[in-house]
């Protein structure tokens, strides 16, 4: 059985909280998050959804990948937002995708960068975007093992 109160470090756990249908209780290290379905899909609303924290993931390593970048370089970034939305679209009307048939995951991203930023300085930045660990991640081949822990 998985102790949820001290994690083990780079561990998330996740159980049901035994409130509503879906509420879910993540314990990453000393925090803790509420995530949870809208009221529209049986939950009870309390928290994000799985794809909001996934583009919370992705979000949040953009900006902070952003952030180091423009530091190191001393780029007069004033401030990085990052606005996502996941969509699912027909495999043919991406005519970059390997996939072409059914459908498959969409992410857009919007980035907003404040500060005296060159034209140049603005695409560096955008091509760094690209290049933040969670970005690799979901456009590498995934590995996902699961085994079951009895209880």
């Amino acid at each position: 059985m998985v102790d949820a109160e001290d994690p083990p470090f780079n561990t998330v756990v996740v159980r049901e909280t035994g409130h509503g249908k879906f509420q879910q209780e993540i314990i990453s290290g000393r925090h803790r998050l509420i995530a949870d379905e809208p009221e529209d899909a049986g939950g009870l609303g309390s928290g994000p959804g799985p794809y909001d924290l996934l583009l919370a993931a992705l979000g949040s390593c953009t900006s902070m990948t952003l952030r180091l970048y423009a530091d190191h370089k001393r780029l007069p970034l004033k401030r990085v937002s990052v606005r996502l939305r996941h969509s699912r679209v027909y495999a043919t009307d991406c005519a970059e995708c390997e996939t072409k048939e059914g459908m498959l995951d969409r992410i857009e991203r919007v980035i907003t960068l404040q500060g005296d930023l060159t034209s140049d300085d603005r695409k560096r930045l955008l091509e760094i975007a690209d290049r933040c660990p969670v970005h690799r991640t979901l456009t590498s081949e995934i590995d996902i093992r699961t085994v079951e822990e009895r209880a």
